[in-house]
């Protein structure tokens, strides 16, 4: 049986398919490798020095001491295989799905979203411009995530134009249903906003429900594990969707309903969606985890700690600034802070127009002499820290 949108799957018989595989350059060619373009920008994503960070960094509870909770490196692997299971039963092309899906968090800031929103005000008071992870991940894999080639020089992912906008438009946060991909190949870093356009494709448009999907009910499942949630609450939760999803609910049975429902009702007149009703389960379910689990006491308590060392890392490292004396504020500072000094600088001289190393082919991003080049370096160098990692550093700045 023909599944429902094989016919406009991302493949070489679509028509818009050299515009999805385009990339800003040519990738070195092999004359052995029977991968297809998707399939090498999904291996090109898992050997990036930002998905390995991935699982030091927060999903919604910070350093949890249980194996068991979600961390933001699961996160992407639930995402990948909820989405995985969705373009297989549609008939969409799975590899540019897997490939959006892995790499769709690798420019989340550490802390979680509290970390996004701390480097957004940063970025809003110092560049008058908006920190958003979704562009934020676009941002690293065409410019900051480097690997080295058949060369052995160093350059950027330089991945397909189906998987960057794929990144910069899975906002899983948003709500909207019914989604049907743009039809124009447009200039990416030209948006502004989460959310603003939706994906060039079926396949960008499944990963955007996939995240949605993935942590609304694992949320529920970690919040209940940590002690988060009490009994009283969930007994709250079985009233208020027990119409929808029965007196049974747990990760498994959300999961299931919503990957079977969204592949129902998906097709080519009512794009990819939820049934209504479904949708409204969606929306009660999301409603009951903000107001007990995301604005829960323990994980506020937990989030003004964490503004407290974003905080003080960024003006640490940006009081360094002093024009063509940068380089020699922060050889200063090494003497006082020599993690936070050295991490840095070694980080900074990938992508800087002064000192490059020679195996860095990718094109200079930072002149450290200008003043919002240089706090730009900084944003950028704190979001792509695990939480760990800044951790670290902010225990350097404290201690005596």
């Amino acid at each position: 049986m023909e599944k429902k949108l094989s016919h406009l799957a991302m493949t070489p018989a679509n028509p818009r398919w050299q515009e999805a595989v385009a990339r800003k350059n040519e990738l070195y060619a092999r004359s052995n490798d029977s991968r297809s373009p998707f399939l090498r920008d999904y291996t090109r994503i898992i050997h990036s020095t930002g998905f390995r960070r991935l699982k030091h960094k927060t999903q919604v509870f910070f350093s949890p001491q249980s194996d068991h909770i979600c961390t933001r490196i699961e996160h992407v692997l639930h995402v990948e295989s909820i989405a995985t299971a969705i373009a297989d039963s549609l008939g969409l092309n799975s590899e540019l799905v897997r490939a959006i899906a892995i790499g769709h968090d690798l420019g989340h800031s550490p802390f979680g979203h509290k970390g996004e929103r701390v480097l957004n005000d940063i970025s809003g008071r110092v560049l008058n411009q908006p920190f958003w992870h979704e562009k934020n991940s676009l941002y690293f894999v065409d410019h900051i995530e480097l690997l080295e080639d058949d060369k052995r020089q160093r350059q950027t992912l330089n991945l397909t134009y189906a998987v960057r906008d794929g990144l910069i438009c899975h906002c899983g946060e948003a709500t909207e249903n019914h989604l049907f991909p743009r039809k124009d190949a447009l200039d990416l870093e030209s948006l502004t906003k989460p959310g603003e356009v939706n994906a060039f494709t079926y396949e960008g448009c499944v990963v955007k429900m996939a995240d949605r999907i993935s942590y609304i009910g694992r949320d529920i499942e970690d919040a209940l594990a940590l002690g988060v949630l009490t009994r009283d609450n969930m007994e709250e939760l079985a009233d208020l969707v027990c119409e929808y999803a029965g007196d049974k609910i747990n990760n498994t049975i959300i999961i299931n309903h919503l990957i079977n429902d969204l592949c129902l009702s998906s097709d080519e007149e009512n794009g990819i969606c939820f049934s209504e009703r479904t949708n409204e389960f969606i929306r009660l379910l999301g409603g009951f985890n903000y107001r007990y689990i995301y604005r829960a006491p323990r994980v506020a308590r937990a989030e003004g700690f964490f503004e407290i060392v974003i905080r003080e890392l960024f003006d640490l490292l940006f009081s360094c600034y002093d024009g063509l004396d940068t380089l020699d504020r922060l050889d200063e500072l090494r003497k006082i802070y020599p993690k936070v000094s050295d991490s840095f600088y070694e980080w900074l001289r990938s992508y800087w127009t002064l000192i490059r190393d020679p195996i860095h082919q990718n094109p200079a991003i930072f002149d450290i002499t200008c003043r919002e080049d240089y706090a730009k370096a900084v944003i950028c160098y704190l979001a792509g820290m695990s939480d760990r990692y800044a951790m670290d550093c902010f225990n350097e700045i404290i201690s005596f």
